[in-house]
């Protein structure tokens, strides 16, 4: 039974005991730091169920709780907050249970239900850019906290690998291309259609001024730029199986696969499961007939299929155009569906999708549910505020986006810069110092990212994420290789820790906070936040850093304390180690 658990008993006890009265519940929290105390109980509340003066109620309660729980060494009370001080001998207990286990806070693999993470699910008109990888790393994240809370998880993503856009890319490369191959200019496939979706854009725009100056209006010369009336056509071919435009669309989309594993495989993210737009685009349909023959969703004159949501305060919502045709919706409830049927086991899914399609998801979720599936119940949008750098936003048409491969490339190059500045890489070969510098490079990059709220927009500043101070990666990076650096020149541990030593405060610190880890994750699965994850690692380092400056670990005298601190280093190491995998942060054993 966890500490809490005992105490919330064990005062409801005491109140009966002292009160002959009933609580229903008990209400706690961390003490502040200018008080002695672990755990303080709010007294105030229990005037609703006897009067009194809540320091003598406090007081009273306090001399029963020392009499009566182990675990409580000594208790004080401010005006109507009862501070329990928790005994030595419960942490040193607790962590001695802890010590041998290095997936301390994680749950039994697969001991929950399954859930399928959906996240990156690019369009294969270009590369990967800065957005993506907000997206690529909070799923990827979410994926793993939800593992390590006994989740089996499925990772997934939707390839939007069909339509307009797509067309604009293989237009302008079979108009301007000149039959070049990424391995005939020496580029990689991504970047290389992401080229000529720009060179489209150059040119269509290039025609609309030329539409203009004969006098066209600019809505109309929107319409009827020749290069677009030819993308149109294109797609047209496509969809009517057009052997040439097939054949084209998958040898152009093959570079861009192509392109996307060096990037993901650059990122530390992968998938267990790929769908594509151009499989799934006509799933759904049959699902809107037998939901017409239901009354879910409801024909207009023109032969549409809506439907209703004013009474959830929503609006109506097509499913079906006049010609019968899917729309995105259509598409999205069929490979719901379809992902079930493919993996029986999947009991609630997480969409990672920024929140220009927040009002999207409720509809699909709200469908689903109407439509009687049981699992639309854990249906979870993991919606992102959009990632903004100091130059202003992105924009892929106009070819002014940050690459994803070029920031992992800059990161690394940045992180190679500040590394050399502070000069502590002697004795590292050329290849030693390239592993390290893409460590820190891509760890500062994750960490910055991760660690805001998934909710909120993004600043991202390349410079200020590689800082060696403050809440960053490499600074916790460079924490966890301190302490490999002490366990190195410690060697070998082999006694066991004493239940009955007396704990430094700082050493009380750190197994308060190694020991919040379990609920921790619980609490990142729960709300599908790895900025919970992140900072909870910046907490933990920095507690560590002040017991660092403030005890010695490898001078001390006495042997127990000293071989306790080793250990407790070690935990913490660990314990680093374990959140930032949940990151996908690696952590080098020296910086």
């Amino acid at each position: 039974m966890q500490l809490l658990q005992v105490l919330e008993l064990k005062v409801k006890e005491a109140f009966k005991s002292l009160f002959d009265a009933e609580l229903s519940s008990v209400e706690f929290q961390p003490t502040r730091k200018d008080f002695e105390g672990d755990i303080t109980v709010v007294v105030f509340p229990m005037l609703k169920v006897v009067r009194g003066n809540p320091v003598e109620i406090g007081s009273k309660i306090g001399e029963y709780l020392e009499t009566n729980v182990d675990e409580i060494a000594k208790f004080n009370v401010v005006k109507g907050f009862l501070n329990l001080v928790i005994s030595d001998s419960y942490y040193l207990t607790f962590f001695k249970s802890i010590l041998e286990n290095e997936n301390f806070g994680y749950q039994k693999p697969n001991s929950k239900d399954a859930r399928m993470v959906e996240y990156s699910s690019p369009n294969t008109n270009k590369p990967l850019h800065l957005g993506h990888i907000r997206n690529v790393l909070l799923g990827y994240s979410v994926s793993e906290i939800l593992k390590a809370a006994g989740h089996k998880v499925y990772k997934t993503q939707i390839i939007n690998d069909r339509g307009i856009h797509i067309c604009k890319s293989m237009l302008a490369w079979k108009k301007f291309g000149d039959g070049e191959t990424p391995e005939s200019v020496g580029m990689k496939g991504d970047h290389l259609v992401g080229k000529y979706y720009v060179v489209f854009d150059k040119t269509y725009k290039e025609e609309i001024a030329q539409l203009i100056s004969e006098g066209k209006e600019k809505k109309v010369a929107e319409k009827e730029a020749p290069i677009l009336l030819e993308a149109q056509n294109m797609l047209r071919k496509w969809e009517a199986g057009d052997e040439e435009i097939v054949k084209l669309w998958k040898m152009m989309n093959s570079w861009v696969y192509d392109g996307f594993e060096v990037t993901y495989k650059n990122l530390g993210v992968d998938f267990d499961k790929l769908y594509y737009e151009s499989d799934t685009y006509l799933l759904g349909r049959n699902v809107v007939k037998e939901g017409l023959d239901k009354d879910i969703f409801f024909k207009k004159e023109d032969g549409s299929v809506w439907i209703d949501l004013t009474d959830e305060g929503l609006d109506e919502k097509i499913v079906l155009r006049a010609d019968g045709t899917a729309v995105y919706m259509t598409q999205d409830i069929g490979t719901a569906i379809q992902r079930v049927t493919d993996f029986p086991d999947i009991n609630g899914m997480v969409y990672t999708v920024g929140n220009e399609q927040d009002y999207h998801f409720k509809v699909l979720f709200l469908i689903l549910k109407k439509l009687g599936y049981s699992w639309a119940e854990k249906l979870f949008h993991l919606s992102y505020g959009m990632v903004d750098l100091p130059s202003g936003k992105m924009k892929s048409r106009e070819g002014t986006v940050v690459d994803a491969d070029d920031l992992v490339k800059s990161m690394e190059k940045t992180a190679a810069e500040i590394s050399e500045e502070l000069g502590k890489l002697d004795g590292y070969s050329d290849e030693e110092k390239k592993e390290l510098y893409r460590t820190i490079g891509l760890g500062a990059l994750k960490y910055y990212i991760l660690k805001v709220d998934p909710k909120k927009r993004i600043l991202f500043n390349p410079e200020e994420s590689v800082d060696f101070q403050g809440n960053t990666g490499p600074f916790i990076q460079y924490t966890y290789a301190r302490i490999q650096s002490i366990l190195r020149k410690a060697g070998d541990i082999t006694s066991s820790v004493q239940v009955s030593m007396v704990l430094h405060e700082k050493e009380k610190e750190l197994i308060k906070i190694i020991q919040q880890f379990p609920e921790k994750i619980q609490e990142a699965a729960d709300n599908h936040s790895p900025a919970l994850i992140a900072n909870y690692t910046y907490d933990l380092v920095k507690e560590f850093n002040s017991f660092y400056q403030q005890v010695s670990i490898l001078g001390e005298g006495d042997a127990a304390i000293r071989n306790f601190r080793i250990q407790l280093s070690t935990k913490v190491g660990q314990t680093i180690q374990s959140a930032f995998r949940l990151l996908g942060v690696e952590v080098p054993e020296r910086m």
